[in-house]
C-alpha cells in the first residue's frame, strides 16, 4: 500500500493523497445515502450504509486512502451522554459534565464494547477496499472530546472549559483520564477489525496556550500513541493536533506522521519534523474551489517536500460546496505531479 509505505518513510512512485472530510457533502453520492437514513447519527450506527460512504471517494476521486465513516463523539455517546445533531448548531450534548456526578455516570469501561457498528462498517469495508489501498481508523483526541463534553457542543470561546482548566484543573484531568481509557481500546477494536493506520484527531488543540496543551492535551496524546506502538508497531499513528505552528519545538513521540494544518508554513514543519516523521497536508481547503489555486499550492508543496517523506492532505476538512469536478482534479494532480 502506497499510503502506509509513506507512513512508515518508505519510497513510493508518487505521493499518496487524500482528504480530510472526504466522505462527506460535497459529494451528491454521499446525500443520497444519507437522506435514505434520515440523520448523520443514523448513518454512523447502519454499518452498511456507512461502509458504503467510506467507499465513495476511492471510487469517485481515486484517492489513495479510506478513511472509516463516523464521528470522534461516538465514544462520549457511548460512554452515556445525550449527543443529538441539530442542524444549524451541529453536535449538542445534553447532559455535558459540569459536576462530580455528572462524571461518576460516565462509563469509560463498557463504551469500547457499545461501538460494534463501527467495528462493523470496518470489517465490511476492509474486504471490500482494494488491498493497495489503505483503510485508516481515527479518534479525537481525548482533549478535543472534552470540549464538546464540558461546554455541550461546538464553542468559540471555550470559556467553560478552560475556566476549569484554571479553577479546577484536577477535574478536567478526572474526565480525559476517563476518554483516553476509552479511546485506547477504542483505537486497538478498530485495529483488530482491519484498519491499516490510525489517526487521532486534535481539532481544538490551538484553543490551549503552550504549557496547557502539552499538559491538558498533548500528553494524553502520546498514551494513547504509546499504548498502540507497544501493541501494533507495524500500525502507523497519525496525530494531527491544528494550529500549534508555534509549539513544534517541543513536539515528540512515538508516532509515525505529523499532520500539518493549512495555517502551519509548511516549510516550518519541514524543517522542525521532516527528519523524524512523515509529514501530512497541508493545502487550504478553499483552494479547491479554484483549479489555478490548487495547481499553485500543489506545486508549492511538492516542492517544499521534494526528498521528503510526505503524504498530501489538505489542512483540514473539504467543505460541503466544493465541485467534485475540482476535488478529482486535485487529487490526480497530485498523483500525476509527484511521479517519479
Amino acid at each position: 500500500m502506497i499510503f502506509i509505505d509513506a507512513c512508515l518513510k518508505k519510497e513510493t512512485p508518487y505521493t499518496p493523497v487524500w482528504m480530510m472530510r472526504q466522505a462527506g457533502r460535497y459529494l451528491p453520492e454521499y446525500m443520497a445515502v444519507r437522506q435514505s437514513v434520515g440523520g448523520f447519527l443514523n448513518l454512523c450506527k447502519d454499518y452498511k450504509k456507512a461502509s458504503e460512504v467510506t467507499l465513495q471517494p476511492v471510487d469517485i476521486l481515486g484517492v489513495d486512502a479510506a478513511i472509516l465513516f463516523s464521528d470522534i463523539l461516538v465514544i462520549p455517546l457511548e460512554m452515556g451522554m445525550d449527543l443529538e445533531f441539530i442542524k444549524g448548531q451541529g453536535p449538542v450534548f445534553h447532559n455535558p459534565i459540569r459536576t462530580d456526578e455528572d462524571l461518576k455516570k460516565l462509563d469509560e469501561k463498557g463504551a469500547p464494547d457499545k461501538l460494534t457498528y463501527v467495528y462493523d462498517t470496518i470489517k465490511l469495508t476492509r474486504d471490500k477496499l482494494a488491498q493497495d489501498k489503505a483503510l485508516i481508523g481515527f479518534c479525537g483526541s481525548p482533549w478535543t472530546n472534552a470540549t464538546y463534553m464540558i461546554e455541550g457542543g461546538s464553542t468559540k470561546t471555550y470559556a467553560i472549559c478552560k475556566k476549569m482548566i484554571y479553577q479546577n484543573p484536577l477535574f478536567v484531568h478526572q474526565i480525559l483520564r476517563k476518554v483516553t481509557d476509552a479511546t485506547k481500546i477504542y483505537l486497538e477494536n478498530q485495529i483488530k477489525s482491519g484498519v491499516n493506520a490510525v489517526q487521532i484527531f486534535d481539532s481544538w488543540a490551538s484553543a490551549l496556550e503552550k504549557d496547557k496543551f502539552f499538559e491538558f492535551s498533548w500528553k494524553y496524546i502520546i498514551e494513547i500513541v504509546d499504548y498502540i506502538k507497544d501493541r501494533y508497531p507495524d500500525i502507523p499513528v497519525i496525530v494531527f493536533p491544528k494550529g500549534i505552528s508555534g509549539y513544534l519545538d517541543k513536539i515528540s513521540g512515538n508516532f509515525d506522521v505529523f499532520g500539518v494544518d493549512w495555517s502551519t508554513p509548511m516549510e516550518l514543519a519541514s524543517k522542525k519534523l521532516s527528519d523524524r516523521y512523515t509529514l501530512q497536508g497541508n493545502m487550504e481547503p478553499t483552494r479547491l474551489y479554484s483549479k489555478d489555486a490548487i495547481k499553485e499550492s500543489v506545486e508549492n508543496i511538492l516542492n517544499i517536500m521534494k526528498g521528503k517523506s510526505h503524504i498530501f492532505n489538505l489542512g483540514h476538512g473539504i467543505l460541503p460546496d466544493v465541485p467534485v469536478e475540482n476535488a478529482k482534479y486535485f487529487i490526480k494532480l497530485v498523483q500525476e505531479m509527484s511521479a517519479v
